[in-house]
């Protein structure tokens, strides 16, 4: 059994996210590409954006602290900490509206 804290997790990406020149970082907690599952903690600063992107599968957004909106096309859905959202099976992207982190769990 492998236990990590996300508020823990998401303080200190945001902390890297701040001192990166790109303005975000990540730590993958389960998984990976060689899993159907994958779990990813990112954290940006804000005004920061995930770029225009296809879904590789199934996935959510889990924002544990900050806001963000995830756009898809012409859609957005605004997200603040404790919210879940599904990211649509379509191109999208990622913005920080305030230093976001969030939980992003992706299954193949």
């Amino acid at each position: 059994m492998d236990k990590k804290s996300l508020t823990a997790v998401a303080r200190q990406q945001l902390k890297l996210a701040a001192t990166a020149t790109s303005g975000r970082s990540s730590q993958t907690l389960f998984g990976g590409h060689a899993h159907a599952l994958r779990q990813t903690v990112v954290g940006l600063s804000a005004g920061q954006s995930l770029a225009e992107h296809d879904n590789a599968g199934d996935a959510t957004l889990l924002v544990i602290s900050g806001t963000l909106t995830l756009i898809s096309g012409t859609n957005e859905w605004k997200g603040s900490a404790g919210d879940l959202l599904v990211v649509p099976k379509a191109r999208h992207s990622v913005k920080a509206i305030d230093d976001v982190a969030f939980l992003l769990t992706v299954a193949k």
